[in-house]
Parts: structure tokens; C-alpha cells; sequence
């Protein structure tokens, strides 16, 4: 008998149908479920494939050190990743991220290196690239690796399409990497050019896990405008009432970017009639548990 391993078990997340949180109309309203993953979110895909494709071309082998810069999900999954295929796994991140992405990381055995919280993600990303200049180790860059989106295209947009049969009318994903936006909308479209790409972006002043708009300088070199029709902001506010909403009422524990994006879904739903939208759950709640997003 052949047995199955880890890594196996990426992708293939559940789609469900909201049944209390509704916009009526004949819509219906889908989440992915992608804190279903392995390491619990959706970024799972990227990280395995980015070191798989790495591999494969000779880029890294076995014992190398790996660098990232992340705001906790990437580096969850790479870490995860590299505890699967013998790497060892330097982490650079904001201070200010939950401890328990934190904790979750050191678990799978990465190495930390905080930057101070004032300087974002941004600041992450240039001290991932000095210590790749101090020849500590290989960047992979999830903000310009092609492996990132390509694992949305062989991956999450055909299961949309066979979990839908077919009828998926809008797609919704928080907007961070823009690795999980930039590969679904391509094989969606390749399938149906009319299925609407919204992109979740924060409100000017919010703070949302996971959600990003970047400076221009900042922008990751994988994303391309043209593959998303239109881009909607929320609110920090909105999003974590959504996220305590989708725990209350329909049973879906998630985190804050996922409240963000499904906010987004029920904007555009009070629109239309008779769509099929499916939202991307990013991600479970137990890893925001910390942030007082949830009461005590």
C-alpha cells in the first residue's frame, strides 16, 4: 500500500455555502475554507510550491538556509515546509504580529528575527534582503516568486471551478502578497472571461492582518492590475465584526482578513441578483486569539 504524505494534504480545501449571513436575491455566498491546510491557511500553497519548483530547478537543496520576510501566514506554511523537506528556515517579521504566529513558527523550528513594528512589513522585507547579502541564506520572496500565483492557478481556481460546476460569478480575496488574487483570477478567466476579480484592500488608517495596500515602491513585482476588476476597502472595524460574525453564526472560526473579504462579499451581494460569489477564509482564529478580536 501506498501511503500519503503531508504534503499530499495541500489544497483540496472544503467550499461551503453560508446559510444565516445572507444577502438574499437568489445569491449565493461561498467560503473557502483554507485554514483547512496543513499548517492552516492558505499560504501553505505558495510555501510548498515555491520550495518544490526551487528544488526542481536547483535552486535549493536540502540543509540550505531559506530567508522570508512575512506577516505570519507565509511564514507558518515555509516553516512547515522546511520541516518537511530539511530545511532550515529564517524568519523576518514585525514585532508587532500575535504571539501565537510566533509560537506556531518557532514550533515548526524557524528561526525569528523581529523588526520594530513602526517600519511594517516594509521594513521586514529590507532586512530579509541584508541578511541575504550577509550570505545567511536564499531568499525564495513570496513578492516576486511566479511559484506563488502558479500555485493558484494549478490549484485553488480549478477547484473553485469544479466545486462550482462552472457557475462561480465573483471571486473575492483579501489582497496581501496578491499571490492567491493574481493566479485564480488567471484560471478562472482562462475559463470564463465575465467572472468579476474584487480585490479586499484596508481603509486608509486600518490595520488589518494579512491585508495590505503598499507603497509603490513596495508593490510585489507579481501583481499585474489587470487581472482584477475592481479593488474594495474595509475597515479594520468591519473586518473583525465580520470575523466575530462568521464564528457566531455560521461556525467558521477564521481571521481578520477573512472577515475582511467575506465584508466585501456581502457589500457587493446587496447588488446583485441570482451570483455565485466565493470568498477566501484565509486562514483559522486560534492564531488571532491574542488580539482581543474575539471576547474573553
Amino acid at each position: 500500500m501506498e501511503y500519503k504524505t503531508l504534503e499530499d494534504y495541500v489544497g483540496h480545501t472544503p467550499l461551503v455555502r453560508l446559510k444565516r449571513i445572507t444577502a438574499g436575491r437568489g445569491n449565493v455566498i461561498l467560503a473557502k475554507l483554507e485554514g483547512n491546510n496543513p499548517a492552516g491557511s492558505v499560504k501553505d500553497r505558495p510555501a510548498l510550491s515555491m520550495i518544490v519548483h526551487a528544488e526542481a530547478r536547483g535552486d535549493i537543496r536540502s540543509g540550505d538556509t531559506l530567508i522570508e520576510a512575512t506577516s505570519g501566514n507565509t511564514g507558518i506554511a515555509l516553516a512547515m515546509a522546511a520541516a518537511m523537506r530539511g530545511y532550515h528556515m529564517i524568519l523576518v517579521m514585525p514585532e508587532n504580529q500575535s504571539v501565537e504566529r510566533r509560537q506556531t513558527m518557532r514550533a515548526f523550528g524557524a528561526e525569528l528575527v523581529l523588526t520594530p513594528k513602526e517600519g511594517g512589513m516594509e521594513m521586514a522585507r529590507d532586512v530579509a534582503e541584508q541578511l541575504r547579502d550577509e550570505g545567511k541564506g536564499i531568499i525564495l520572496d513570496q513578492f516576486a516568486n511566479a511559484d506563488n500565483p502558479l500555485a493558484h492557478f494549478e490549484g485553488t481556481g480549478p477547484e473553485l471551478w469544479e466545486q462550482t460546476g462552472g457557475t462561480i460569478t465573483h471571486f473575492v480575496s483579501s489582497m496581501g502578497t496578491t499571490g492567491t488574487i493574481m493566479g485564480t483570477s488567471r484560471y478562472l478567466k482562462s475559463r470564463n472571461p465575465e467572472v468579476c476579480i474584487v480585490g479586499c484592500q484596508p481603509e486608509e488608517g486600518s490595520q488589518i492582518p494579512g491585508i495590505r495596500k503598499w507603497p509603490e515602491a513596495y508593490l510585489p513585482k507579481i501583481y499585474d492590475k489587470t487581472w482584477v476588476d475592481r479593488l474594495e476597502y474595509v475597515s479594520q472595524a468591519d473586518a473583525e465584526e465580520m470575523t466575530r460574525r462568521l464564528a457566531r453564526e455560521e461556525g467558521i472560526f477564521a481571521g481578520i482578513s477573512s472577515g475582511g473579504a467575506m465584508q466585501v462579499a456581502l457589500r457587493l451581494a446587496a447588488g446583485l441578483e441570482n451570483a455565485v460569489i466565493v470568498s477566501i477564509v484565509c486562514d483559522r482564529g486560534d492564531r488571532y486569539l491574542s488580539t482581543g478580536v474575539f471576547p474573553a
